[in-house]
């Protein structure tokens, strides 16, 4: 017996962090979270599995119109014409508070009660399938304490959305225990919220995050999609990873301090651009965040130019010749070559400037000020100087609270010098 499981689709959700720039692949961003889906759906038309699980978030949110029903209905059909039933639950995202837009599913599409767990059986595979969808976004409960004991003589799987146990950087819904879910005996838990892949071993059972469908920003790196499950005759699962996504999203560390100028940074990171690219496009394009480390002698070359560096960086991609390549944002993150100790009056007044910066993000009136003040420091500089410097265009924006985040370490390290 073999099924696919999948979370976290979050149709139609678009990717963030690229559409500012001109050179973003507009199209791609669009569509990756239904190429994503469209992927997945041939793969279990292509393998022929017995069924698929869908366990939470298939959507991002209310649909903005009938565009995204549409499509998962007709996805939903091309599984129904290979004789692919689909058990869908729905997590804090598709929530059934939060859907007031529905169309009507084809039969192979079985979705859990949001009132109270159920069961599905398929008598031909033997197999049971517990779950229970959220009623409310906010669902806080522990669900699996009120999932059904194990079918006698089934192979039983529980479909859960949850943050489980130390998964910190999710909110904690529909939390639990690891021991719980061993405790339940079930032999496979299909889990979901969690974006990253993850593999738990309950003794002879699984537990299994098969992560988002297709990383949606930076902070989802890496390779994306489902797993597909394979049960052997004993009734243990084993698990393969299905790779669908379209667009991956990569951090790159470029460590300069070998580097002594603006130009020798840049080549730098172009040799690590091409080194990059060698190894990683030929499936995938790259969604890139390169951040610029190290105590480096260009450190005082760099400080303001992230836009002029970013220019450059896609110069450097461009004579390449890769085209599936694109640079969502470069971070500096570079320090002087030696940290000096400040003495005396010196100490004093860096310590003092210290406190103040650090109080002044929840001081308005002390941001209003600076923002005066800073406008009329940008007003005398050259137009290109203006165009040049990122922070410039921050105070022109009137982010002041941002520039003090970006910018004061850089200007601390200055003034160290």
């Amino acid at each position: 017996m073999r099924f696919i499981h999948a979370a976290d689709i979050h149709l139609d959700s678009p990717l963030v962090g690229l559409s500012a720039y001109e050179d973003a692949p507009v199209e791609m961003l669009r569509t990756a979270t239904r190429e994503a889906f469209d992927k997945l759906v041939s793969v279990a038309v292509d393998e022929e599995v017995d069924f698929m699980v869908i366990a939470g978030d298939l959507y991002d949110g209310n649909w903005k119109d009938y565009n995204t029903g549409l499509f998962f209905v007709a996805q939903m059909g091309r599984l129904k014409r290979a004789g692919i039933p689909v058990y869908l639950l729905h997590g804090n995202h598709d929530a059934e508070s939060e859907m007031t837009r529905k169309l009507l599913l084809p039969d192979n599409v079985h979705v859990f009660d949001a009132r109270k767990p159920c069961t599905y059986v398929i008598d031909g595979l033997g197999v049971a399938l517990h779950g229970r969808s959220f009623k409310v976004a906010a669902t806080t409960e522990n669900l699996a304490a009120t999932y059904p004991d194990p079918a006698p003589g089934m192979f039983n799987i529980g479909v859960l959305h949850t943050a489980l146990e130390g998964s910190a950087a999710h909110a904690t819904y529909a939390p639990c225990s690891l021991q719980e879910l061993q405790a339940r005996g079930y032999q496979y838990w299909a889990l979901g919220h969690v974006h990253e892949h993850r593999v738990y071993p309950l003794g002879d059972a699984l537990a299994v995050f098969p992560g988002n469908l297709q990383g949606r920003n930076i902070r989802e790196t890496g390779p994306k999609g489902a797993v597909l499950v394979t049960v052997d005759d004993a009734g243990r699962p084993e698990v393969e990873r299905l790779f669908v996504d379209v667009l991956r999203w990569h951090r790159l560390e470029v460590d300069v301090s070998a580097c002594v100028s603006f130009e020798q940074t840049v080549r730098t990171i172009g040799a690590e651009l091409e080194r990059l690219s060698s190894e990683t496009l030929s499936d995938h394009p790259l969604a890139l965040r390169i951040e610029v480390t190290g105590r480096s002698e260009a450190h005082g070359a760099l400080f303001g130019l992230e836009r002029h560096l970013r220019e450059e960086i896609l110069a450097q991609a461009g004579a390449l010749g890769q085209e599936r390549l694109w640079v969502e944002k470069v971070k500096l993150r570079t320090a002087p070559p030696q940290e000096t100790e400040p003495s005396g009056d010196h100490a004093e007044a860096l310590s003092d400037l210290r406190t103040m910066i650090a109080e002044a993000h929840d001081d308005e009136a002390f941001l209003a000020g600076l923002q005066a003040g800073l406008m009329a420091l940008v007003a005398k500089a050259p137009q290109e100087l203006q165009d040049e410097v990122e922070w410039f265009r921050d105070i022109r924006n009137g982010d002041v609270s941002g520039l003090l985040r970006e910018v004061a370490p850089g200007l601390m390290a200055q003034l160290d010098e």
